[in-house]
């Protein structure tokens, strides 16, 4: 069977760098929901050309194979094998919910896409966090390749920018019981995501967690009930729905759903707005210091010599990536507004200006210690001065394209 003829088969995506929280949301889940399947591949054989796939009950191991690597990328193998092993459960039957435990590294955006395309209905993405991990994990500038976390030989990322991105893709958050997390911990979490559902898992494997991957792979599996019994907030969070689209466009930097303005228990969010562009080589000169400043910073801003680029700001782990993200609906004419998807176009609309249109400066910082009044003075440093912004469009342009080696062009 395939297709519209092919029986539902629910699917939950669960993630996350912090891999014994990842563990216990996965086997909470596996004991309330009875005849749910995990599926997991593992990455960590890439080097050695394959990844390691394996399927478990609450019972242990149903199977385990191996998958080569796709043009020596262990994400591209996962992605090939993944949705023929959820088809398999799907045309086989009974499994009231299929979850997807990624790898340490692997991101639930990309995973989330694929599974549907696949034809599979993503009821639930959920990154398991252990709260006193957040800060050293934010903080955490190391290349993934050097912690043996990297998913391909040619893997750039680092473990900051990659939680930081497992953590604000997910619409629900499985909170380990940590008790070395404190006050602090808990309100970074809450102000970094503060739409997530947060939901308390324990620590440790509850009662019915399934045995360790070592237990000897079983020809069959046990009868499984066909309908979820969502009997914890975890699992009735799993099947709560999930729309993908919506979530890469929470995730577009030109309409980012970004944090708003709080300060608690040490921990401050500052959310700066201008409708004057940025001078390019005094933002250069500052970066290190902006990127500094906070734990988390992301955003759009406006360059004065790059009028009609939105460009997305993105820090963590003392590291900045810059890049364009298309242009400002300002720049666009009339008629290309229609292939410009409508919640672009809403966002646009909220921030729009008579004379700049959607362009302006919307950046958030977000760190426990941060000195909001000296960030607000560097950032309006940064801008054009009176005279500068009078000289008007024509100049901006001619000034020094100090940003050109960050973007590449």
């Amino acid at each position: 069977m395939s297709g519209p003829d092919r029986p539902a088969l629910p699917v939950v995506i669960v993630g996350g760098l912090h891999a014994d929280a990842r563990k216990a949301a996965v086997a909470r889940l596996l004991a309330d929901v009875p005849g749910s399947v995990v599926l997991h591949h593992d990455l960590a054989t890439a080097t050695a050309g394959t990844v390691v796939r394996t399927v478990r009950d609450a019972t242990g191991i149903v199977s385990a194979g191996e998958a080569p690597l796709v043009n020596d990328c262990a994400c591209c193998a996962l992605r090939e094998d993944l949705v023929p092993e959820l088809a398999r459960l799907a045309d086989a039957g009974g499994t009231p919910l299929a979850v997807v435990e990624l790898w340490d590294s692997v991101e639930p955006k990309a995973m989330a896409e694929v599974v549907t395309a696949g034809g599979f209905t993503v009821t639930g993405v959920i990154t398991a966090v252990d709260p006193a991990l957040v800060l050293p994990y934010l903080g955490n500038g190391d290349d993934l390749a050097e912690g043996g976390l990297a998913a391909a030989a040619t893997d750039q990322r680092t473990v900051a920018d990659t939680f930081a991105r497992q953590l604000e893709y997910a619409p629900v958050l499985a909170l380990a019981d940590s008790p070395e997390a404190d006050d602090e911990d808990r309100e970074l979490l809450a102000q970094l995501h503060p739409t997530a559902r947060r939901v308390p898992i324990g620590h440790g494997d509850p009662a019915g967690a399934p045995p360790a991957p070592s237990a000897p792979p079983r020809s069959s599996a046990p009868p499984r009930s066909s309908e979820p019994s969502p009997s914890s907030e975890l699992a009735r969070a799993a099947l709560a729905g999930f729309d993908v689209e919506a979530a890469a466009a929470a995730q577009h930097p030109a309409c980012a759903l970004l944090p708003a303005e709080a300060d608690a228990h040490g921990v401050t969010t500052l959310v700066w707005h201008s409708r004057r562009p940025f001078h390019p080589e005094r933002l250069y000169a500052a970066l290190e210091d902006l990127t500094c400043a906070a734990a988390r910073s992301r955003g759009r801003f406006w360059l004065a010599d790059k009028a009609d680029t939105l460009l997305h700001w993105d820090a963590a782990g003392g590291a900045l990536c810059v890049e364009g993200a298309g242009p400002w609906l300002a720049s666009l004419p009339d008629a290309a507004w229609e292939l410009v998807p409508p919640v672009r176009r809403a966002a646009a609309a909220l921030d729009w200006h008579p004379e700049h249109g959607d362009r302006c400066q919307h950046l958030v910082f977000t760190s426990p210690g941060l000195d909001r009044d000296g960030l607000e003075r560097l950032l309006e440093s940064c801008l054009l001065t009176d005279a500068e912004y009078a000289a008007g469009r024509a100049a901006w342009e001619r000034l020094p394209s100090a940003f050109d080696t960050l973007l590449e062009v």
